[in-house]
């Protein structure tokens, strides 16, 4: 993106990310990390040892509760084995806990587990007729159905051309015909994926049982080490909220919970242990942490939980052209954490100029498989060096909402720290 379109997207004015539809400037915000650190006097890396925490313990929580999530998906499944492997490696350097956190590791086969699992999960759905993910399941349909579209369009030009008279009484039901088969047949696989994860949930537990224990009792390991540090540091441990899909670990607060397809998120934090005075929250720090996550008056109004990424995303020049959406609710965490790093501002072009082929050629879809309707559209600066859309979807019939994100340009360069995001 040259200069000048780069200064063409400069947000106007920052509007915080839940409230974003107020479209008032607003002063430029803190990091969680930042506004711990000033507030607590805790150091950097204190803080950051407890995230690489939270990131290995959210992502085996999450891999034990939906492992089909990452059938067939080995390039995404070694990425985030890598990533953990090497916080855990890190560990090594830590603490005497930390080094025992690592031993745990090793001596639990953790990463065993995780193939094991990986490995009987894709069995079962081979076992059922599926044999790749639903991403890839998509793209192929992308392919399938853009060969006759093409086919289609191109005798719509030859046939004139050589004498022969295509009536609108034809032409437009075939149009219309092929621009409603690919949405319906994108629709009936998401939905179809959604119903088969249903289905099997019961089954691939009983399977994969005893790994599955292996996984949660090194979590509860973790989970136990981070509060030990948060005690030390003497940190208000209400200040330190995440999220889980499994709710039966020791020491855990349940703040709040969201419904998904099949599955309930948790919102915690951790208690204090019986008989402790909670430590004092810094008056800076109550109006932003000491509410709920989810106020009672706006839990159906937001949906930070479903976020669609927008991968191997076709564009330039901040038009799109072409993508395959991929669901990325596991990492809502980082997702919402770039988000609350990020400035917004309204974009210059339409959705319609955006993507000017949605529905036909590129679509985003609700959790429940139907075509899901953009109602705004944001562009977003990231630390004030990355810029990137975000899409909000209109409340869909099922109740859900969803949040997209995109590049602007196929060639612009992704920040390390978001290459999980918008590359994995």
């Amino acid at each position: 993106m040259n200069e000048k379109e780069q200064e063409k997207s400069e947000p106007t004015g920052e509007v915080d990310y839940t409230e974003r539809r107020s479209r008032r400037s607003r002063p430029t915000r803190r990091t969680q990390s930042q506004a711990l650190q000033e507030a607590l006097g805790i150091g950097p890396e204190d803080l950051k040892d407890v995230e690489a925490k939270l990131s290995v313990i959210k992502f085996l929580d999450y891999f034990s509760e939906e492992p089909l999530d990452f059938a067939f998906k080995e390039r995404s499944t070694d990425q985030y084995v890598k990533k953990i492997t090497e916080k855990i490696d890190k560990f090594g350097f830590g603490s005497e806990e930390d080094k025992l956190l690592k031993k745990g590791f090793e001596d639990k086969k953790i990463l065993e587990a995780v193939n094991k699992i990986k490995d009987k999960t894709e069995e079962l759905a081979i076992s059922k007729g599926i044999n790749r993910s639903v991403d890839k399941r998509l793209r192929r349909l992308n392919l399938i159905i853009t060969g006759p579209l093409l086919g289609v369009a191109v005798l719509f030009f030859i046939l004139p051309a050589i004498g022969i008279d295509i009536g609108t009484y034809i032409m437009l039901p075939l149009i219309c015909v092929f621009c409603m088969v690919p949405q319906f047949v994108r629709s009936a696989v998401v939905k179809k994926w959604f119903q088969f994860k249903e289905e099997t949930r019961s089954e691939l537990y009983i399977k994969n049982r005893d790994d599955i224990l292996v996984l949660k009792s090194y979590i509860a390991e973790v989970l136990a080490n981070i509060r030990y540090n948060l005690l030390e540091l003497k940190v208000p441990l209400e200040l330190i909220k995440f999220s889980l899909f499994n709710r039966d670990y020791e020491d855990l607060n349940v703040i709040n919970q969201k419904q998904l397809k099949g599955l309930i998120e948790y919102y915690v934090s951790f208690t204090y242990p019986e008989g402790m005075e909670p430590f004092p929250i810094p008056e800076i720090l109550q109006q932003q942490y000491n509410q709920p996550i989810f106020p009672e008056g706006k839990k159906r109004e937001k949906a930070e939980k479903n976020f669609i990424v927008l991968t191997e995303m076709k564009g330039k020049d901040a038009v799109i052209w072409n993508f395959v959406p991929s669901l990325k609710d596991n990492l809502a965490y980082k997702i919402n954490q770039m988000l609350s790093d990020s400035k917004f501002s309204e974009t210059d072009l339409g959705f319609s100029e955006i993507i000017p082929n949605y529905s036909i050629d590129a679509t985003i879809y609700c959790l429940c498989g139907e075509v899901a309707e953009i109602s705004s559209v944001n562009v977003c600066r990231w630390k004030d060096k990355f810029n990137f859309y975000l899409f909000e979807g209109a409340q869909c019939k099922c109740g859900e909402k969803i949040y997209a994100i995109s590049l602007m340009d196929e060639e612009d360069e992704v920040p390390e720290e978001l290459q999980e995001i918008f590359l994995s």
